[in-house]
């Protein structure tokens, strides 16, 4: 790999450690519980175990399935990480790009969908430009897919 090139992946991994380093100390709790950790594509992929299982029964709104810190992604099995990794790894990029600030930004993206009586998860700006680059990204495999067989 070119100098260049590992100097920029570098800095991306370096600007978005604060979050990595909370996302290892959350997975490391989920690992101890019995969930299980791969790498994939630069990232840390943390699923399932007792924690997993309690956090896929909190209630609504608090719910989820998956979530990003950093390189570091905490599913709550591996059906949620294989379903949702195209989208949690978009949030990946956007960390790269934002730091520190990401976290800030998107609760502030969400406080302003809350203040204008919008869904503060599906109007967020960043959960928007997640959803449709997955959304891109599968068009174009439907594509690629079906020029192939014709």
């Amino acid at each position: 790999m070119a100098p260049m090139i590992r100097t920029a992946r570098l800095l991306r991994y370096l600007w978005a450690a604060p979050y990595t380093a909370l996302g290892l100390l959350l997975g490391a709790f989920a690992i101890l519980f019995g969930g299980q950790a791969r790498r994939h594509h630069g990232v840390i992929e943390i699923f399932g175990g007792r924690l997993g299982e309690q956090l896929a029964g909190v209630p609504e709104p608090l719910r989820f399935s998956a979530m990003t810190l950093g390189h570091v992604i905490l599913a709550v099995d591996r059906s949620a990480l294989n379903q949702l990794r195209l989208h949690e790894h978009v949030h990946v990029r956007q960390y790269e790009r934002w730091g520190p600030l990401f976290l800030p930004a998107y609760l502030l993206s969400s406080l302003l969908q809350l203040l204008r009586g919008r869904n503060p998860y599906r109007e967020n700006h960043f959960e928007r430009q997640a959803y449709a680059v997955v959304a891109a990204k599968r068009r174009v495999a439907r594509e690629a897919r079906a020029a192939e067989h014709a």
